[in-house]
């Protein structure tokens, strides 16, 4: 699923600050669609039928210029207060000019997964922000599944868009590889909105690969400190560890060991350590901390 990983044409070096902390985990899902122009609201119609197609029925409760909101009916939330099940809300904002850079040079550093991405922010100077409301709630594959099907949406929504922002995770990925995307749908969540990074430290033949965007679901995300291992072996291992957690709710305790990797591929005959560790790279959180044996660096208590 990952990228390789190759070396920015001006290698940048940033410091550790781990005083930036991670955004509380379930809030609002908040998406960005960057778009070269201004461009207007879809008409009412045509958003609720693209919507009904990616989501199943959904009621539009809102409709102007400046905002649209939908309710998907086959996704429930209870709420103690009203004693009752209601609907998440998903609100499109209208297309507005971008006055807070969407990411900063820190996080625009890591774009692995859309090679123009820097040219992208360069040239888009408008975006239309969708959010998800009342939804941390939810069961968290029928989140993810709602969320894939909404950004899939919104990208058919307005053609115009060049690329999405995930705000969770900082991760980019074209308007193109979304509609073209073939993976099943659930590994479509990780693949779009966890960003899967990767660190030279300096001064040091030490590397971390880390992971930032699955407090969206309420799961952890994983870091890898290791020297002496292709890079790209790691990304691919993080991207299978993600999907293990996904698909069995999380069952890695620490001390717990996983398949590590032989001859570039997961074996059973290799088996890393896991624990469950402050993250090394900001934003700060709790990170699942895997030691890879042999080609593990840092010191791990």
């Amino acid at each position: 699923m990952g990228k390789s990983r190759k070396p920015k044409q001006e290698e940048r070096f940033f410091e550790q600050d781990l005083s930036q902390t991670e955004d509380k985990p379930g809030k609002v899902f908040i998406i960005h669609l960057l778009m070269e122009k201004k461009c207007k609201m879809p008409e009412q119609e045509a958003m609720t039928a693209i919507m009904n197609k990616h989501l199943g029925e959904t009621e539009c409760f809102s409709y102007s210029e400046k905002s649209a909101g939908f309710c998907p009916k086959k996704y429930k939330v209870h709420s103690e207060k009203k004693n009752m099940d209601l609907s998440p809300q998903l609100m499109i904002m209208g297309c507005s000019k971008i006055k807070q850079p969407v990411m900063d040079v820190f996080a625009s550093s890591q774009l692995w997964d859309c090679e123009d991405g820097e040219e992208i922010l360069d040239e888009c100077g408008y975006q239309v922000v969708a959010t998800d409301m009342l939804a941390s709630a939810l069961n968290y594959k029928d989140r993810a599944e709602m969320l894939v099907e909404y950004v899939e949406a919104l990208v058919e929504m307005f053609p115009s868009c060049r690329a999405v922002v995930f705000e969770t995770s900082k991760k980019m990925i074209t308007r193109e590889a979304i509609m073209e995307c073939t993976m099943p749908k659930e590994s479509r969540f990780i693949h779009y909105a966890v960003n899967v990074r990767f660190f030279s430290i300096q001064g040091s033949d030490d590397k971390i690969v880390d992971t930032l965007g699955m407090s969206a679901l309420f799961l952890p995300d994983l870091q890898y400190h290791f020297n002496g291992m292709h890079h790209d072996f790691v990304v691919e291992h993080a991207y299978n560890l993600l999907s293990y957690i996904y698909d069995n709710e999380n069952p890695i305790e620490s001390e717990d060991h996983v398949d590590g990797i032989e001859d570039g591929e997961m074996s059973p005959n290799v088996q890393w350590k896991v624990r469950y560790e402050n993250s090394l790279v900001q934003p700060a959180r709790m990170v699942i901390d895997v030691d890879m044996g042999e080609y593990a660096a840092g010191i791990r208590d």
